[in-house]
């Protein structure tokens, strides 16, 4: 079945460089820009997400008759595009960046606009969803009276994620969920709790004296806000619930106005950027809910797979083309599976294409003969293999404070870069049961040192139908031994 994007596009253009002296008309930093990178924004982000994953998705938006509007066509390449007219420019954000600090953004035709028409096939193509999601970037698509009147007799029958703006209007009622981040929240809480209501503040103590006096505000604050923010829109915005985003610090779920709240924890990843994780997460809540799982299990893959999405480098590291490249009708599966670097979508894509998805563990810490040989051997077990790393946090814990050697970030690039290995997921705690309760793999393997015992993963593989398999280990080649022998020559 079909997922269906809706809401406005814009062209993203991101000017990278090095800022190594001022200008001498301004104290302004010169950047020496040495890379240029154009995408589709907004409503396209999402679509395109979905198609790199190899979903078949239709984004309903309007264009602007452009060059940035013929831009951004090109960078849809894989998309079904169903587009209207938009009547004004093309929406244009160009973001600059020093190394990897952020110097200034521009805009151009952002300025707010008439609500655009929809035509009559942009409204077929909404009506052939199996799933849909209102990506409203406060340009007007969202705000259409015959785009929301549909959508309304919609959503008793099809799941809508709707991801809003602070300047767009409100989901129509009775949708899946609707996804604000927590300063969206509490601003749209605020201009909308009764007078004589208790507000949302950001000094959750004021309210709540029954708080533990060792918890300070700012360990309250999100989590309170978060919660009666929620509640607030829950009621005033009439859906099926509302997910609010909380950054590293996860989402809160919420149901039902007198239900107890849902918490999903976030995994810790290092990231910069967090440009695209919204999406990502409306993208993720799409697929699981199209797949049938509930809200609460789509909620929490979502926000793993986003903080994975931000570990892997977020959106600069979507492959950077407007066409399809040459040769891809001949590209290997294999080749076609490493264009995935998100564990949780290539193991569900293997799956759902009736291939076995295969997982081991590790530090990895010095990558050497041992490791190439059980990897290679693990792979030839099934159709991916995807390797859960240990963070440095985790290695530190269990190996000792003067490991790991090399940190996780290079540990996983080095993994990436072999042949075998399909995906590589960053776990931060002592043993792999959390990641492996996401990933579900069909096989889990370990080296032959643990042959002839019960790996204590087993119980849990099994549980959802899975093996634990062990592969030829060497002992003469280990971590251990290759620090010693390199301690001893520094």
């Amino acid at each position: 079945m079909r997922i269906v994007v809706v809401g406005d596009v814009m062209l993203d253009v991101d000017l990278s460089g090095e800022a190594t002296r001022l200008s001498p008309d301004a104290p302004v930093p010169v950047v020496d820009v040495s890379d240029v990178r154009r995408r589709a924004g907004g409503a396209g982000l999402v679509a395109r997400m979905l198609a790199e994953d190899g979903w078949p998705v239709t984004l309903v938006t309007v264009l602007g008759d452009d060059d940035a509007g013929r831009q951004l066509q090109e960078h849809l390449a894989g998309v079904r595009l169903v587009a209207g007219p938009s009547g004004y420019p093309s929406p244009v954000k160009t973001r600059v960046r020093a190394g990897s600090h952020p110097v200034v953004r521009f805009d151009q035709g952002c300025e707010k606009t008439p609500v655009p028409e929809v035509s009559p096939a942009m409204l077929r193509a909404v009506e052939e969803a199996g799933v849909i999601i209102v990506a409203d970037y406060g340009r007007g698509v969202a705000a259409n009276p015959r785009l929301r009147d549909l959508l309304a007799r919609l959503a008793d029958e099809v799941p809508i994620i709707w991801d809003p703006h602070p300047a767009g209007p409100d989901p129509v009622p009775g949708v899946a969920v609707v996804t604000p981040n927590l300063s969206e929240a509490v601003r749209a809480a605020q201009s909308r709790a009764p007078k004589d209501a208790r507000t949302v503040t950001n000094k959750p103590e004021a309210h709540r004296p029954e708080a533990h006096k060792d918890q300070t505000p700012q360990d309250q604050a999100p989590q309170d806000q978060a919660v009666e923010a929620g509640r607030i829109l829950l009621n005033h915005w009439r859906s099926k619930a509302v997910l609010v985003t909380k950054g590293e610090q996860g989402a809160v779920l919420l149901q039902d106005h007198n239900a107890t709240p849902h918490p999903v924890p976030a995994p810790r990843v290092e990231a910069g950027d967090p440009c695209g994780a919204g999406d990502r997460l409306a993208a993720g809540l799409a697929v699981h809910l199209l797949a049938g799982r509930s809200l609460e299990e789509a909620a929490e893959l979502a926000v793993h797979e986003a903080a994975d999405f931000l570990a892997a480098g977020g959106v600069s590291a979507l492959p950077d083309r407007t066409t399809e490249p040459a040769g891809r009708n001949n590209e290997s599966p294999a080749a076609a599976r490493r264009r995935s670097t998100e564990p949780l979508l290539l193991a569900r894509s293997i799956r759902q294409g009736g291939g076995t998805v295969v997982a081991t563990g590790g530090c990895f810490d010095l990558l050497h003969a041992g490791h190439v040989r059980s990897l290679t051997a693990a792979r030839e077990l099934g159709d991916c293999l995807i390797v859960c790393l240990n963070s440095d946090d985790s290695v530190r814990r269990l190996k000792g404070p003067e490991r790991p050697i090399i940190g996780q970030h290079d540990r996983a690039e080095l993994l990436l870069a072999m042949e075998c290995v399909d995906a590589v997921l960053v776990f931060d705690e002592d043993t792999p049961e959390a990641a492996l309760e996401r990933l579900r793999p069909d096989i889990w393997v370990k080296g032959g040192d643990y042959k002839g015992a019960r790996l204590p993963e087993t119980e849990l593989v099994e549980s959802w139908g899975g093996r634990c398999l062990t592969v030829p280990y060497h002992p003469a080649r280990s971590t251990t031994g290759l620090a010693d022998a390199l301690a001893k020559v520094s």
